[in-house]
């Protein structure tokens, strides 16, 4: 059996390496590394393929959500609602603006934000709501936006980890999540389902104004050099990088359909295992398996069965091993004792299968039948 990886980002470039070739070649022989025409280009091209109005490119993921609060004119104390089942990006840029991160419970079976707790939890401080499309799979924004308006609070989408999905509103019309709420973020990272060679983030908005405003913040808060209009940072999206993501966007749509050939083949071959939980596929989205993650049943059975896969070549990872609330960097935001039973049911059960573009029959056979071996031999 071959070396498994939970991403494969050697085979995928092997796929596609001339095109990727030509097109880091060009950006070489234009020698024009800083906002070089390939960013325009795949901003552009992004803005088709989500059909939006503005893409604003940027360093990376965590830049682009400090952005978007930095553009909402949100004033320190402020509270912004977050999922307390996250990677840290999304409280990290949230605290270092002196904001507030008010942490909700997730739902259960698809990991993101709980409705009812966001609800229960504003406050006359409450100023914007931060859902996280988990793993790939879309949170319910029909019900964020309607509390969202009811409020007058603005939302951000944390997008890393679902570019692509369709989102799927009641009245049967869709639209690409990161593109519904008043801004959306997103993150090139290389293990994305749209990753570039190093570090890469973009934002999206339908809002004009927004739009000005994010890209001058981006830009040193200029709109004509030396001349600045506001406080901004310095995040710009590498001309080599976009050049690679503008190649790789092209087969953005092929990637999502083989992540789900292979959530496919987990779902049939483990259905009938009774010690765990597959992967929730809402009605409103399609999942597009940034990661496919599991729930053991018995939490106890969660590290043996990562052990087990370990001992046999099969990577895994538990994403993510401790709530908002548990890191040292953020307790002073909750009360002593402050629990989310969901939130910590999760964060005990959960593990992610190896899942990607480049993924064999030999690869899902051999993974799959070592996941039952597990409960039909160590149990």
């Amino acid at each position: 059996m071959t070396n498994i990886q939970m991403v494969d980002l050697k085979g995928q470039y092997s796929r596609i390496k001339s095109e990727i070739d030509d097109a880091i070649q060009s950006v070489l022989d234009a020698t024009n590394f800083i906002n070089g025409s390939q960013v325009s280009t795949f901003q552009k091209n992004l803005e088709l393929y989500l059909d939006v109005k503005h893409v604003i490119p940027c360093a990376n993921g965590t830049d682009a959500l400090q952005l978007a609060f930095m553009a909402l004119d949100l004033q320190p104390g402020d509270e912004v609602i977050i999922p307390a089942f996250t990677y840290v990006a999304t409280a990290e840029v949230i605290a270092l603006l002196k904001l507030i991160p008010v942490m909700v419970d997730v739902d259960m079976d698809n990991f993101n934000m709980n409705i009812d707790h966001l609800s229960a939890s504003i406050t006359s401080k409450t100023k914007a709501i931060v859902p996280v499309h988990l793993f790939g799979q879309a949170a319910n924004m029909e019900a964020i936006m309607h509390i969202a308006n009811k409020h007058n609070l603005y939302v951000v989408e944390d997008n890393a980890q679902a570019l692509g999905a369709d989102y799927f509103f009641s009245n049967g019309t869709k639209a690409k999540l990161g593109t519904i709420g008043h801004i959306g973020s997103t993150s090139f990272f290389p293990s994305k389902n749209l990753g570039c060679y190093g570090d890469g983030g973009a934002l999206m908005t339908n809002d004009d104004d927004l739009a000005q405003k994010l890209k001058m913040m981006a830009n040193h808060g200029q709109k004509q050099k030396y001349y600045h209009e506001t406080i901004g940072c310095n995040s710009r999206l590498d001309t080599m990088q976009a050049a690679i993501l503008d190649v790789k966007l092209k087969y953005l749509d092929d990637y999502r359909d083989a992540r789900n050939k292979v959530a496919d083949y987990y779902d049939a071959a483990l259905k009938d295992i009774n010690h765990i939980v597959l992967p929730e596929r809402n009605e409103y989205s399609n999942h597009v398996f940034h990661q496919y993650t599991i729930k053991l049943k018995n939490p106890k059975h969660r590290d043996q069965l990562k052990q087990y896969l370990n001992e046999h070549g099969i990577p895994t990872m538990v994403y993510y091993p401790l709530p908002l609330y548990d890191q040292k960097a953020y307790v002073s935001y909750v009360l002593n004792g402050f629990r989310l039973p969901n939130t910590d049911a999760l964060v005990a059960s959960v593990l992610s299968l190896p899942i990607h573009t480049e993924m064999d029959e030999n690869h899902k056979n051999y993974i799959t039948t070592m996941v039952k071996q597990f409960f039909n031999t160590q149990l």
